[in-house]
């Protein structure tokens, strides 16, 4: 289902993967069944090809991964999340277009 740059994170990776990254990480929050969430895949994997030297754009099943997901309040899916340092600094909930996305994850590349 995912793109070759877009990562899937679980409860068992998500602290080496999304928390001890050095690079800032975009986590998108779904379910299958969730329809905006089949929406915004597209974008998401788009979005990993074109930053994949720059940042790790990835996706959680919160259905599979349900503490992660209660952990970090989401409420809502999709919800697209930004970590650096190992810290939630920013998070963006429903479809959304591609250039808010890049909006978003341009705000957190920045030094």
């Amino acid at each position: 289902m995912a793109g070759a740059n877009v990562k899937t994170f679980t409860t068992e990776n998500f602290s080496s993967d999304v928390l001890k990254s050095e690079k800032p990480v975009l986590v998108d929050f779904w379910a299958p069944w969730c329809s905006p969430c089949r929406m915004v895949a597209p974008i998401v994997e788009e979005l990993a090809d074109a930053y994949a030297e720059r940042m790790v754009i990835g996706k959680i099943n919160v259905d599979e991964n349900g503490p992660i997901a209660s952990q970090y309040g989401v409420m809502s899916i999709p919800t697209l999340a930004v970590f650096k340092g190992g810290m939630l600094v920013d998070k963006m909930v429903g479809f959304r277009g591609k250039p808010d996305l890049v909006k978003l994850l341009e705000a957190h590349l920045k030094f």
